[in-house]
């Protein structure tokens, strides 16, 4: 780990040439307050948007709810579902939607707006299914439905999440693996590209010829991250957690996070991280509070990431086990 980090101010020649962007933030609230180290700790629905090698620990069910207002009014929500089938495995489900609110449509000869709105949104559904091959290493993948839209044009395919964790027999000790988002380039198409060209401005009488822009194919943010989580102390009053992940992202440099988290008699939780070699992000914190409810567990978790330039980010989740 310590290698990877320094090794991580090495530039990366594709900086900025990936599209799909919303597939790197992070989702839920508990994984933000721990930097992103979450592919070795991820243990619950959750896990399905970070490594899905996690959810073959779900016992019964669980359910997660994340909601982020991003910036300049843009809101990210997500939700994710799975349960265990005993010995046939785990499945999970999950949806995350990235959204803007309308704006009106304005050309150069309609400045203050045609009448007309318009939006943009990305989505990304994808379905699970994991399980331990032996008592100790688990396994699992996701396929997942990708599309994004601006107004009238859309861009869709299918991309693939692998992850793995292997847990040692000391404090809990975890070594996760997630890669995420392989699959083939996008491409946007729709109604808007279509027009009416006129080849010859000197014939008055020629006929218009019907015209479609066709736009560059763009790559999906491939991701790969390795990391570790485990147990520094654990008893029923007080239980500490460390994590670390390196990550490797196919269109920028490599990246580090670091995380821990403190649990008070396993019902409040504080939380605290940090993002290295990140452009503008960096420190990170938040908490939690479990309650148990008619036999189910009740999960409120707040996450807060400071930015240097930007507006900083505030996460809220809410999970169910049962």
């Amino acid at each position: 780990m310590i290698f990877l980090a320094a090794a991580a101010r090495a530039q990366n020649p594709n900086i900025g040439t990936s599209g799909a962007q919303f597939l790197q933030i992070g989702i839920g609230a508990r994984p933000a307050a721990l930097g992103g180290a979450y592919v070795g700790a991820a243990h619950d629905a959750s896990s399905l948007f970070w490594n899905p090698a996690g959810i073959a620990d779900v016992s019964g069910h669980s359910m997660h709810f994340s909601h982020t207002p991003w910036w300049a009014s843009v809101n990210l929500n997500s939700a994710a579902y799975a349960f265990t089938a005993g010995e046939a495995g785990s499945f999970g489900v999950a949806l995350t939607s990235l959204s803007m609110d309308r704006m009106e449509v304005t050309t150069e000869n309609a400045p203050d707006g045609t009448g007309e709105y318009f939006d943009a949104q990305d989505l990304m559904l994808g379905l699970s299914y994991a399980r331990h091959l032996t008592d100790q290493f688990s396994v699992g993948v996701t396929v997942k439905y990708v599309q994004q839209r601006i107004w009238n044009e859309t861009a869709s395919g299918i991309a693939f999440d692998v992850g793995t964790q292997y847990r040692l027999w000391f404090n809990n000790f975890t070594i996760g693996m997630s890669l995420a988002n392989f699959g083939g380039d996008l491409r946007y198409d729709g109604r808007d590209l279509s027009y009416k060209l006129d080849t010859d401005a000197s014939l008055p009488k020629n006929r218009l010829t019907p015209v479609v822009l066709q736009t560059d194919d763009y790559p999906l943010p491939l991701h790969f991250q390795v990391g570790v989580a485990m147990d520094v102390l654990r008893n029923d009053d007080f239980g500490w957690i460390v994590a670390a992940d390196v990550t490797h992202p196919n269109d920028n440099h490599e990246r580090v996070n670091f995380g821990t988290e403190v649990a008070f008699f396993d019902r409040f939780f504080i939380r605290v991280g940090y993002r290295y070699n990140y452009d503008d992000e960096d420190l990170t914190a938040g908490g939690g509070v479990a309650l148990p409810v008619e036999g189910a567990r009740i999960m409120i978790d707040y996450a807060w990431a400071k930015y240097k330039l930007l507006p900083n980010v505030h996460r809220l989740s809410v999970g169910l086990a049962f």
